[in-house]
């Protein structure tokens, strides 16, 4: 292997496939300081913003994904995944890449399949239970297969797959000693149970619902609850219930120290992407999953499975959480027995070296 080695980085959509890919090129950065990595993403999507952030470049690609409903957007979307290939075998020739790597995310399609038509070793990393269409046929021609739960096989050929789990953001996951640090910063008492609710950097509006009607019921039981609102819905929260509702809710529409909300926290609820249980495998706390039904092929419902099945996690479904979920959590504070045995189950699930596992594969992909 060269000592400066080339390294294209595809993907992005959502946070769930821009932090593991970030993760991903410090873990290589760390690894062969000297490398160069360039990414790969969608014009007007979070990854155009994220990764330089994060001190990497990025190039667009004019690709977007089916539009539910509007057949009129969807007729040029052959001609943008055309002149996405295209312009993917241009940014391969400027940058000659010697390994290409794939997220998952609108660009990682005309990418992977452009690395294939110039002969570079390409990995794909899987974060989902279930394997999205463009992922399943680019896995065909794929060197090396990383993901993060049992059974892929039934979508990869089985001699390429290696499980790594997904890479994590450390920093969000290192909560050791923090408990009180945590109720500190968000303005809570330490000595009270506390339940943390996120629907990610977007919002749930299913799990902001449940939490809205039965607030009454969480402050009857004196219990304190860090409330991630998501930023389509704060502010309508806001107007309807005031910044400063009650000393025992914390209403926030994004969580910078994700760390210090998991240290303060008791039990979590949350959607069930699979870069957020990656996090809650490793912060080892009893968790209730709610699955988005607004995702491809179900696929969070299929990721809530593979921990429930291990007796790892609850699952409440969408259409039932409204009206159960909180008394659902409520029953959980109050089980010490039940929720040592999740905190427990859950973190055996834990596959803490992804990033630096899946780093060294791509590495090893080069001649």
């Amino acid at each position: 292997m060269n000592n400066s080695p080339k390294i294209i980085i595809s993907g992005g959509g959502t946070g769930g496939h821009i932090f593991p890919a970030v993760a991903i090129a410090n873990a290589l950065k760390r690894l062969v300081p000297a490398c160069e990595i360039l990414f790969v993403g969608a014009n007007g999507r979070m990854e155009m913003e994220k990764v330089p952030a994060a001190g990497y470049k990025i190039i667009g690609l004019n690709i977007s994904g089916m539009q539910r409903g509007s057949i009129v957007k969807n007729l040029s979307l052959p001609f943008k995944v055309i002149g996405s290939v295209r312009r993917a075998i241009q940014i391969i020739n400027d940058f000659k890449p010697d390994a290409v790597v794939g997220v998952g995310g609108y660009a990682s399609g005309p990418l992977l399949y452009a690395a294939s038509l110039k002969a570079i070793p390409y990995l794909i990393q899987e974060q989902n239970s279930y394997a999205g269409v463009t992922n399943k046929w680019l896995g065909k021609k794929a060197s090396k297969i990383c993901v993060a739960f049992d059974g892929m096989d039934q979508f990869f050929p089985a001699d390429r797959i290696l499980k790594t789990g997904n890479p994590v953001r450390k920093e969000v996951v290192d909560i050791q000693g923090k408990h009180f640090q945590g109720a500190e910063l968000l303005k809570l008492d330490p000595l009270k149970k506390t339940i943390m609710v996120t629907g990610g950097s977007l919002g749930a509006g299913t799990l902001n619902k449940a939490i809205e009607k039965h607030l009454p019921e969480i402050i009857a039981q004196d219990v304190q609850v860090i409330w991630q609102t998501g930023k389509y819905y704060y502010q309508g929260i806001i107007e309807r219930l005031g910044l400063e509702y009650h000393p025992n809710v914390r209403i926030l529409e994004f969580l910078n120290k994700m760390d210090l909300a998991y240290a303060a926290a008791d039990i979590i609820i949350s959607r069930a992407g699979a870069g957020t249980i990656a996090e809650l495998c490793l912060i080892k706390k009893p968790v209730i999953l709610v699955p988005s039904p607004n995702v491809a092929e179900d696929h969070q419902t299929k990721n809530a499975m593979a921990l429930v099945k291990n007796g790892a996690a609850l699952l409440i479904n969408d259409r039932s959480a409204e009206d159960t979920l909180v008394n659902e959590a409520l029953a959980l504070l109050n089980n010490k027995e039940q929720s040592e045995k999740l905190a427990e189950s859950i973190g055996k699930m834990a596959l803490p070296e992804a990033d630096e596992i899946i780093a060294g594969e791509v590495l090893k992909l080069i001649k």
